[in-house]
């Protein structure tokens, strides 16, 4: 599971739009599945923010609908699902609740037996109970498929609850990515004397820089290499949440050469 995070018309929606086919590049190639979007739609679920769903029908009226209009299609695993969260088959999805309608579009997602499912902040409008039950469903339906998931979000806390990866994305660029373990690890935070900190600096990847009149807290970056204190600094870990946000502030870093790759079935072009 990757987690895609960025800051408002950072680019989210739009690469996530590009990787299920509703918006046409204008440069550069995405592929999914190591193909173009178009070629593996049958493969690809697909969750958007506002859950756009037909109000009017019945629940499962629509889970009916859905799997005409779909190859693959496992109603008997949508009627499970939908069971469990006691979601009622024969009311209309108009009086459904928020988290209700958001767990009926993960229901109808997943349903396909998608090999990647792309959820583009479906957690956006939920509240927090909500939000638990529709990661639940999430969580138990990669434990059971085993499926690539892209997930944004602007919720820290359960990205780092259920995501392997990480990426941050700033004015259509990627400004770090990378498993979340293996990021925690590289960053740390140093604290020390103001007036020693260029010198300090100058020897360090510094990521970001916090100065007071009397101490000055670095974020530096290790990069596979440990990285000991100076003399009379201190060093501490960095949480995933102050990580995320210092690369949210920074300044949009330079296109990195190459396909990026997120997670285990797409990969996108940095534009």
């Amino acid at each position: 599971m990757t987690a895609l995070i960025g800051r408002n018309a950072a680019g989210k929606t739009t690469l996530l739009h590009l990787a299920v086919g509703l918006t046409a590049a204008s440069s550069g190639r995405v592929e999914v599945l190591g193909r173009p979007p178009a070629a593996v739609l049958p493969e690809v679920g697909f969750v958007a923010q506002d859950a756009p769903l037909y109000t009017g029908l019945r629940v499962a009226e629509i889970v009916r609908l859905t799997g005409r209009l779909n190859r693959r299609w496992d109603a008997a695993a949508a009627y499970r699902r939908l069971r469990e969260r006691e979601i009622p088959l024969d009311r209309r999805v108009g009086r459904l609740s928020g988290g209700q309608q958001a767990q009926l579009a993960l229901a109808l997602a997943l349903a396909k037996r998608p090999r990647l499912l792309v959820l583009d902040e479906p957690l956006a409008r939920l509240d927090p109970l909500a939000r638990h039950d529709f990661l639940g469903m999430l969580m138990s339906a990669v434990a059971e498929e085993g499926m690539s998931v892209i997930f944004s979000s602007h919720v820290v806390a359960e990205i780092e609850r259920v995501c392997d990866d990480l990426v941050v994305l700033s004015a259509g660029h990627v400004q770090v990515a990378g498993a979340v373990d293996d990021l925690l690890a590289e960053h740390q935070l140093l604290s020390g004397p103001t007036g020693e900190a260029v010198e300090v600096a100058d020897r360090l990847q510094v990521v970001a820089r916090y100065a007071a009149p009397a101490q000055t807290r670095l974020l530096v970056r290790r990069r596979g290499r440990e990285v000991a204190p100076p003399r009379g600094w201190q060093a501490q870990p960095v949480g995933l949440e102050e990580l995320v946000l210092t690369y949210l502030r920074a300044p949009a870093a330079a296109a990195l050469p190459g396909p990026h790759r997120l997670g285990a079935g797409a990969s996108a072009a940095s534009r």
